[in-house]
C-alpha cells in the first residue's frame, strides 16, 4: 500500500489531518513520526489506534539516522510536514529549541527525501510529493489598511518563531530549485478547533473561563488575526498535496479577521449563554503587559489557492468558534489531563500575577 509519513501527527493540526485523511485516503498507510513534547499527545488520535493503517513513532525530526530509516523501511511516497515548535511566547523565552526543530529537523527531512528518492532512486509505487506546512508569521505585520499577503510578499519575520519558519521554507524552496525535489509550500493563518493545546488563545480562553480563573489579554487586545477553522484547512492541505504543483507556495486563510478582544468577548458570550450559575465571564478578562515584537495583524490573500485548486472556506467563524467550544465543553477530562504542572508552571511564568 501507498504510504504517507506526517511528522508532527499527535498534536493539534497534525491530528485533526491524519483523522481527515484516513477518512478520505483509507487505501494509505499512515506513519506518524512525533516526539511526543507537550503539545503532542497520543490521545488526539486514540480512535485510530489499533488501526494496521496507522503506525504512531515516537522519535525526532532533527534524528537523521532515524528519518533516513523510516525512508528505507517504509515505501513512503507522501510527506507532510506538520513538526514544529509554533508558539511564539516560548519562542521567545528558548529560541533555540525552535532552531533545532524547525531548521535543522526541517533539512533532516528534506536530505532524507532527496537521498531516497532521487540519488538512490529507490523503487516508489508513484511520483513522490513533499508538503512543507509553514505560517502566515513569516511575512512579518500589516498596518490596518494594508492588502493581505500574497505568495510573493517578502519575508520580514519579527520573532524567532516566524525566522525559524522561514529559514524552513527557504530550504525547502532550495530543496525544489537545486534538487529537483517536489516540494509544496503552503503558509497559513492562525488555525482553531479540536484539540488545540490551551496555550494559544481561544483553547485558552475556554479552559481559563470554565474555570472561572483570569483571561490574560495582551496589551489592550487590538492586534488583529485571520482565523481558519482546523477542517478547513485539512481540506486544502489534502488539494494542495495531490494537485498543487511542486515548488509552488499556498496560502491559507480564512478572511476571518478580527481583534484579540473581539475573539475573546465572542468566547465568553457563547460560554455565557450555556451556562446556569449567572457568573460574569467578562470579568475575567485581564489586560497585561504586551509581549515583545507583538505583529500588529495577519491577514493572507488566497486568490491562488482559490483560482488553481478550487479551494474555499467552508466554515463561517461564528460555526466554527461554537463547534470549537462545544467539542472543550464536551472534553473536560481531556483538558484536564493535559494540564501538567509544567503547562501550569509555563503560564505562571509567561503572565505572571494575572494567572
Amino acid at each position: 500500500m501507498t504510504t504517507i509519513l506526517v511528522t508532527g501527527g499527535a498534536g493539534f493540526i497534525g491530528s485533526n489531518f491524519i483523522r481527515y485523511f484516513a477518512q478520505q485516503r483509507p487505501e494509505f498507510n499512515i506513519i506518524n513520526l512525533d516526539l511526543l513534547t507537550y503539545a503532542g499527545n497520543p490521545e488526539n488520535l486514540i480512535d485510530l489506534e489499533g488501526s494496521p493503517h496507522y503506525t504512531l513513532i515516537q522519535g525526532d525530526i532533527a534524528d537523521q539516522a532515524l528519518v533516513y530509516s523510516l525512508f528505507k523501511r517504509y515505501p513512503i511516497t507522501r510527506v507532510v510536514h506538520f513538526a514544529a515548535e509554533s508558539h511564539v511566547d516560548r519562542s521567545i523565552m528558548a529560541p533555540d529549541a525552535f532552531v533545532r526543530t524547525n531548521v535543522q529537523g526541517t533539512f533532516v527531512l528534506l536530505e532524507s527525501a532527496r537521498q531516497l528518492w532521487l540519488e538512490e532512486k529507490s523503487k516508489l509505487e508513484e511520483e513522490p510529493r513533499f508538503l512543507h506546512i509553514s505560517t502566515d508569521e513569516v511575512y512579518g505585520s500589516l498596518k490596518s489598511q494594508e492588502p493581505a499577503f500574497t505568495e510573493s510578499s517578502p519575508y520580514a519575520p519579527n520573532s524567532p518563531y516566524a525566522a525559524s519558519k522561514a529559514s524552513a521554507d527557504l530550504l525547502a524552496r532550495a530543496y525544489y530549485k537545486t534538487y529537483g525535489l517536489p516540494v509544496m509550500i503552503t503558509n497559513c493563518s492562525n488555525n482553531y478547533g479540536p484539540y488545540q493545546f490551551p496555550e494559544k488563545l481561544i483553547p485558552l480562553v475556554i479552559a481559563q473561563a470554565l474555570d472561572h480563573k483570569p483571561i490574560p489579554i495582551y496589551g489592550k487586545g487590538d492586534n488583529i488575526r485571520d482565523w481558519l477553522y482546523v477542517e478547513d484547512h485539512c481540506r486544502a492541505l489534502l488539494r494542495v498535496l495531490e494537485d498543487g504543483r511542486p515548488g509552488e507556495t499556498y496560502n491559507i486563510g480564512a478572511q476571518n479577521e478580527r481583534s484579540n478582544l473581539e475573539v475573546v468577548h465572542q468566547i465568553l458570550q457563547i460560554l455565557q449563554d450555556q451556562q446556569a450559575d449567572g457568573y460574569p465571564l467578562t470579568d475575567l478578562i485581564t489586560f497585561v503587559k504586551d509581549r515583545p515584537g507583538h505583529d500588529w495583524r495577519y491577514a493572507l490573500d488566497t486568490t491562488k489557492l482559490n483560482r488553481e485548486l478550487g479551494w474555499r472556506p467552508e466554515v463561517s467563524f461564528t460555526t466554527g468558534l461554537e463547534r470549537t467550544i462545544n467539542w472543550y465543553l464536551g472534553q473536560r477530562d481531556w483538558i484536564s489531563r493535559i494540564k501538567s504542572g509544567l503547562y501550569r508552571d509555563y503560564l505562571a511564568r509567561q503572565y505572571g500575577s494575572a494567572i
